[in-house]
């Protein structure tokens, strides 16, 4: 997965159980972010930026989708415990994690695991990868910030 590929469909449930595919928002810009998991630190730092600077993003024509191993139940229960305004999806197969490479190895404490890598796609009208942001370019609490930062909402 690269700058300037085609962003691969896909078809999820949302944290009502409803299916939501990415060509749905053909004709939207979209911020798709990947994360780890629901109602730890980091994640919850994430996504509170993006429902903070969710209605500046909505009024410059974007959407915000975050994806993530849980399931729907915790996503409702995530979202509802902090007011998230944008669609969560539930990737408990990792079908799209997969698909968008952000399932690899991590360290962290000195140990090694594999797990989903906190990584924010940028992705045009026409459904074209326009930035790739991930943990070297990103922290979790300036996410939304930093995407603005780029100009990609211009």
């Amino acid at each position: 997965m690269k700058i300037g590929d085609k962003a691969p469909n896909f078809t999820l449930p949302d944290k009502s159980g409803k299916n939501v595919s990415l060509s749905d928002y053909k004709g939207r810009k979209v911020i798709l972010y990947f994360y780890p998991k629901d109602n730890t630190p980091g994640c919850t730092k994430q996504a509170c930026n993006f429902r903070d600077n969710y209605p500046q993003i909505v009024a410059r024509g974007a959407e915000v989708i975050g994806i993530s191993k849980d399931g729907v139940k915790s996503h409702s229960n995530f979202a509802e415990k902090y007011e998230l305004p944008f669609v969560l999806l539930s990737d408990k197969d990792m079908e799209v994690i997969k698909m968008y490479e952000v399932w690899k190895e991590k360290k962290m404490f000195g140990k090694t695991s594999m797990g989903v890598v906190r990584t924010t796609f940028l992705i045009d009208e026409d459904g074209k990868i326009l930035d790739i942001i991930d943990g070297k370019r990103m922290k979790s609490t300036t996410n939304a910030d930093d995407v603005i930062k780029t100009g990609f909402l211009e």
